[in-house]
């Protein structure tokens, strides 16, 4: 057995990670695609798996755009997940490395192969986890909102669960979600009772008062209408 202290197997896995990315980046600029990729597309992934730090040098090291581009590009479904389980690999260690994949878009694309109907199920399974594991860490709000009205109930779940950790605590972005209609939106989900989802709109809700849910409420106007008729057969 072979035994390296942090520092040297620090430089190894840097030169790893340079490689492996100029390797992704090559066969994208040269047109060559398919499995000439996937080498450097699982080295990715096993490094980020490894370490925090490693991960974050893959980001420094703009690994993302490729790894996006051959989820985004390639041909084949097997290629495709090895690109989603690495970028899920980075995205799932802290905050940090999650805003750092959604400021990259990869979120979208990732719940886009997702639902895809054509999609093998391997695909499906590995971009599903990858979206569990970047969600889970991911606390930059604005890169959140898209996907309420775009994620099925699974995925909605996670995404609402981060507003309902990370609102309680910033004023500013309760205001935010408020003017991007995502608390209208989140009005016009049917959760079923008891489920998380649903406990994760009311907790949300419970951080306004009670007339603004009210006046995002899909039946807002019918209720006023009613009072009106009320109003009206009063007189």
């Amino acid at each position: 057995f072979f035994f390296f202290n942090d520092t040297a197997t620090t430089e190894i896995y840097t030169e790893q990670i340079v490689g492996s990315v100029r390797c992704v980046q090559e066969t994208d600029i040269s047109d060559s695609v398919g499995a000439a990729r996937l080498p450097g597309i699982m080295t990715l992934g096993y490094i980020a798996a490894f370490d925090e730090s490693l991960a974050m040098g893959i980001i420094a090291s703009k690994g993302i755009p490729p790894l996006r581009n051959a989820l985004v590009k390639e041909q084949e479904d097997h290629i495709k997940a090895a690109a989603a389980w690495s970028l899920g690999q980075i995205g799932g260690h802290s905050a940090d490395h999650a805003r750092a994949l959604a400021e990259a878009d990869v979120l979208s694309h990732l719940l886009a192969v997702y639902k895809y109907p054509h999609s093998s199920e391997d695909l499906k399974t590995k971009a599903r986890k990858a979206l569990k594991s970047i969600l889970q860490m991911c606390s930059h709000l604005p890169a959140l909102d898209p996907l309420i009205s775009e994620a099925p109930e699974d995925i909605l779940t996670y995404v609402l669960h981060q507003f309902a950790k990370t609102l309680p605590n910033d004023n500013e972005a309760k205001k935010k979600f408020v003017m991007s209609e995502g608390l209208k939106k989140i009005q016009e989900i049917r959760a079923s009772p008891g489920s998380k989802l649903r406990t994760y709109i009311d907790d949300i809700n419970q951080l306004y008062p009670q007339e603004i849910v009210q006046y995002y409420s899909p039946d807002y106007a019918a209720t006023l209408m009613k009072k009106l008729d009320d109003y009206n057969g009063g007189d």
